[in-house]
């Protein structure tokens, strides 16, 4: 909503501008009018909607064309003040001030604009008969208010209904010719209905509905009022209202009632609490709420943000397969104002036999974007309506902030969730089966991803000691000049080679020796594709011998040419060599270290799916 508002008057001489004005401050009809107050402002505390307002007045005595002209630039209401008595003051409206501020002002954002019939009583009878037609003429017209500034008639709802006109526009939301809401507007509340929709089965329920107006209104809905809501729409609509609780169609109606009454500001109201601005496009304040993050840290999905992501998961899940299906997915991507995922996720994450993505897969997906770009992070979750339905401030609240990894190196630990493994290798080394077989995918099911389908990061989770952390894997381009600051910082390297061919492993000792030998960053050697046979590498010495002499793991057999799902063994390996990053090279040689390691995901596995059995069962 806007900070402050500018109220104009306008109108011929001595029609009482002046004199509304200082009636309003003064609450008395002076005895002297000068022929112009001077600009007063109306602070926030005094008025209905809480916003400062200032007030403005024209004199044409006092004032040239030009100065009129600005004041028309900078106003955000324009009162046309007439008298009541006086035919040529309401000719003027038409014949003069309308098409006047229409020339200074643009056609796609014209100034609300408030007739204002003065000294009503000077008369016993009413101008709106008049003024009826005008209105119907020019859509910017708000509405019609006759006054007295000698009687004090009306004053405080003049000014009331020309802040109401600014802070709570009608055209943005309706269109009168049509006798019927904006396309704008029905999508916001579209889009509003479905982020309330909790259950996702089409209408809105008592809980739902006293939950929405909790939110938008702080104050629950009695139990009558709730069936007088409903009742209303009924007699209305046939559709309205289905099994007890509200359809689209019904919230629509509700809507379009309340603007047709003049109570549009409850449309504002619930429109403001979604995040929308004036112009019913989501506010850049809401999308993008503010969150720093200091250099070298990284940023995660805190507990809280999960269990919303499961939430929107479960809501559109409807066959409760544990996977989206391409209308589930479309049906959640509902409330974007476009597809956020591209055709590559589905090669990024884990999905089923179908290639739909699992609920794993998923949040996987979420994990990513988070790591990699927070921003879009943070604007896809304002679409899904985070912070209203988990009663945040912002979708901020959403984001866990890692501290900088340097302390936690000094401190050999760490509180991350999310680790970066950079896969570098010459083209053709095995690096996208790599990535692949990370998901499951052995080298049947990676013929059938389309090439334009195919992506350079692969995410999904690998258990150290128990605990599940995301292993995100990225595949860095084999450009050996140009390695920018971004490719090399990560958590850990994997080197890979292809073992049947000979100039394979040349690159991998390079790229070692150039960027890697002086860092912290562990590193790991793979052997990929050991199930064809192995070739003797053209370097200076043997794979295992460059790594005994860099004192690194020994090079790790991979080949994800198998009948089953690649083994994850591996993947186990570079996670937990990223969480421990101190490690020795004793411990790394030292098979007791990898089978903890590795019990300890058999024993999480198994816990892990014993509770989602256990969560399904209530689904």
């Amino acid at each position: 909503m806007r900070k402050d508002v500018r109220i104009l008057l306008v109108g011929e001489p001595n029609v009482g501008k002046t004199s509304l004005i200082m009636t309003l401050v003064s609450e008395e009809f002076p005895a002297v009018v000068p022929y112009r107050a001077e600009e007063i402002t109306i602070p926030a505390d005094v008025t209905p909607e809480r916003v400062p307002t200032h007030i403005v007045d024209y004199s044409e005595a006092e004032q040239t064309d030009e100065q009129l002209y600005q004041e028309i630039s900078k106003a955000n209401v324009i009162c046309i003040v007439y008298s009541v008595n006086n035919k040529k003051s309401i000719e003027k409206v038409t014949s003069h001030w309308i098409p006047l501020i229409n020339e200074r002002t643009d056609k796609d954002s014209r100034v609300p604009l408030i007739l204002v019939g003065n000294k009503s009583d000077l008369v016993e009878h009413s101008s709106m008969e008049t003024v009826l037609p005008i209105m119907n003429k020019y859509t910017e017209i708000e509405t019609c208010v006759e006054c007295s500034a000698k009687n004090l008639k009306n004053i405080s709802e003049l000014f009331y209904y020309a802040q109401k006109a600014v802070l709570h526009p009608t055209g943005p939301l309706y269109c009168p010719e049509k006798k019927e809401m904006r396309s704008a507007c029905i999508r916001a509340l579209t889009r509003i209905f479905k982020v309330s929709d909790l259950d996702n089965d089409g209408i809105l329920n008592d809980h739902e509905l006293t939950f929405f107006q909790r939110t938008c209104f702080n104050t629950p809905l009695a139990p009558q009022a709730l069936e007088d809501v409903k009742n209303v729409v009924r007699k209305n609509l046939t559709d309205g209202v289905h099994d007890n609780g509200l359809t689209l169609k019904g919230f629509l109606f509700l809507h379009t009632l309340f603007i047709q009454r003049g109570r549009h500001e409850t449309t504002w109201a619930v429109l403001r609490r979604f995040g929308y601005d004036d112009d019913l496009e989501l506010h850049q304040d809401y999308l993008f709420p503010l969150l720093k993050i200091p250099p070298d840290c990284t940023t995660e999905l805190n507990h809280n943000a999960y269990l919303f992501l499961q939430s929107v998961f479960d809501k559109h899940d409807k066959d409760r397969d544990n996977a989206l299906c391409p209308e589930e997915l479309m049906d959640l991507f509902d409330v974007f104002p476009y597809v956020p995922w591209g055709l590559d996720v589905n090669s990024t994450v884990c999905t089923n036999d179908q290639g739909w993505i699992t609920y794993q897969g998923y949040l996987s997906q979420w994990t990513l974007t988070t790591y990699l770009d927070v921003q879009r992070c943070l604007e896809y979750l304002g679409y899904l309506g985070y912070s209203i339905i988990a009663e945040q401030e912002s979708q901020a609240s959403a984001i866990a902030v890692t501290r900088d990894k340097k302390h936690d190196l000094q401190k050999k630990q760490t509180q991350r969730n999310v680790f970066r493994c950079h896969v570098f290798g010459i083209t053709g080394s095995g690096k996208t089966g790599f990535l692949q077989g990370f998901l499951g995918r052995n080298l049947v099911r990676q013929r059938t991803i389309k090439e334009e389908h195919k992506s350079y990061y692969a995410i999904s989770t690998a258990h150290v000691y128990g605990q599940e952390k995301y292993l995100l894997l990225h595949e860095i381009f084999p450009d050996f000049d140009v390695l920018s600051e971004t490719e090399l910082s990560c958590d850990i390297v994997c080197l890979i080679y292809d073992v049947s061919n000979p100039c394979s492993f040349e690159y991998c000792a390079r790229i070692f020796k150039q960027y890697f030998m002086d860092s912290k960053t562990p590193c790991m050697l793979i052997a990929a594709k050991s199930d064809l046979p192995e070739t003797k590498q053209q370097y200076c010495m043997t794979p295992l011998e460059f790594c005994r002499k860099h004192k690194m793991p020994p090079p790790q057999t991979y080949t994800c040419n198998t009948a089953a799902a690649p083994s994850k063994d591996i993947f186990i390996k570079l996670t937990t060599m990223a969480v421990y990053p101190h490690i020795t090279h004793a411990d790394l040689k030292s098979s007791m270290f990898w089978l903890r390691a590795s019990v300890g995901a058999t024993v999480c596995a198994m816990l892990g799916f014993a509770m989602y059995r256990a969560l399904l069962k209530p689904r």
